[in-house]
Order: C-alpha cells, then sequence, then structure tokens
C-alpha cells in the first residue's frame, strides 16, 4: 500500500511539473519568444495543451472572467497541493 501511496504522489509531482512547463510555454508563445511555425515547438506546446487543457477547461468555467488573465492553473496548483497533503496526512499514517 505504501508504494501505491508512492507512485500517487509522484504522479502528483510530475503533473505539477507540467502544468507549470504549460503556464511558461504559454507566456513564451504569446510574447513571441518561440517560433509558432517550429515543428517541435508545435509538437511540445500541443503536448502540453492536451495534458492540461481537459483539467483546467473546467475549472476556466468556474471562475469568473478576469479580461486577459488566467488563473486556472494557480486553482490547479493549489487543489493538487490540498490533494497532496490530504494523501501525505491522511493515508500514509495508516500504512506505516
Amino acid at each position: 500500500m505504501l508504494s501505491l501511496i508512492q507512485v500517487l504522489l509522484l504522479a502528483i509531482k510530475i503533473y505539477t511539473w507540467i502544468i507549470i512547463a504549460a503556464a511558461i510555454f504559454s507566456w513564451l508563445y504569446a510574447f513571441n519568444v518561440v517560433n509558432p511555425r517550429n515543428q517541435f515547438i508545435g509538437m511540445v506546446g500541443n503536448a502540453l495543451y492536451k495534458m492540461t487543457e481537459p483539467v483546467l477547461r473546467p475549472i476556466r468555467n468556474i471562475l469568473p472572467d478576469l479580461g486577459g488573465i488566467d488563473i486556472s492553473p494557480i486553482v490547479l496548483l493549489l487543489l493538487l497541493f490540498f490533494l497532496q497533503q490530504l494523501i501525505i496526512n491522511n493515508l500514509a499514517p495508516l500504512v506505516i
């Protein structure tokens, strides 16, 4: 059971870094720092979009319109941190 909890925490940590990478990539794309016509950049952007958009879209639907500011990645990171702490504080002591 401890191995399952550790794998779950690792998956949360990896997804956290994917969300951060997607946010940074969106800034680089918006400010024209990266070339959007480059095939590799397009593949990376598409992969990050496909990994994060299914989770971020429902959060964006709930949040009020803030103009050009998208805080859905921050909300998702807070939810993931809450889930991680919930697992550590409630499930891990039961296994050990």
